[in-house]
């Protein structure tokens, strides 16, 4: 379910004086019901690259379209990405979360893990387009429980990079995040299972 950018903006995460010159792109609740304790559990499950992190024929072809017009456009070279064209995130961390853990990095998707804390996880990618953040946080879900709320920052490299952002909107919300959410519940359902068996 797409949530309020509020959801983002109300909640007291340490993002928000590391990356505060990123723009709220979409604010998402992860269909990932577990206790106040959960959040590694999930960064786990993002970390390690088991299974589909796009289900989906559609979303699956979208990416497929989009790393082959990275490609052929240059849009994903090193000199473009992190500690290339920007710098990381982790230059601008106080020093509790740069000496906190710093949380797994991604296998299935260019991220690079920023910090991690009991409640929140952040991760980061760059290229020619713009320089984005995955924030995960660990919610009351209002029921008693607690889950997962996904939030994309970016911070578009120029006017082409607005262009861009404004171009795969739509294919964000039809092929994309449908598919993502739906593949991170099953997931989570099924390592939840798995927990409960053993």
């Amino acid at each position: 379910m797409r949530l309020p950018k509020t959801a983002h903006t109300s909640r007291p995460w340490r993002i928000h004086e590391i990356a505060g010159d990123f723009r709220i792109e979409d604010v998402w609740a992860l269909p990932t019901p577990g206790g106040p304790d959960d959040l590694a559990r999930l960064v786990d499950q993002f970390a390690s690259g088991k299974g589909d992190p796009v289900p989906s024929p559609v979303g699956r072809m979208l990416f497929a379209l989009r790393w082959k017009l990275g490609a052929l456009l240059g849009w994903d070279k090193p000199a473009d990405g992190l500690g290339g064209r920007v710098p990381t995130l982790r230059d601008r961390l106080p020093a509790d979360l740069r000496e906190g853990p710093r949380g797994p990095d991604l296998n299935a998707v260019p991220f690079t893990s920023v910090y991690q804390t009991h409640d929140e996880w952040a991760a980061e990618t760059a290229n020619r387009t713009m320089h984005g953040v995955m924030h995960i946080g660990w919610v009351p879900d209002g029921a008693g429980g607690y889950r997962g709320q996904m939030t994309v920052l970016v911070k578009p490299n120029g006017v082409f990079g607005a262009i861009y952002m404004l171009g795969i909107k739509p294919f964000r919300y039809l092929g994309v995040y449908p598919a993502l959410l739906r593949g991170i519940g099953r997931e989570w359902e099924a390592r939840t299972g798995e927990k409960s068996a053993g």
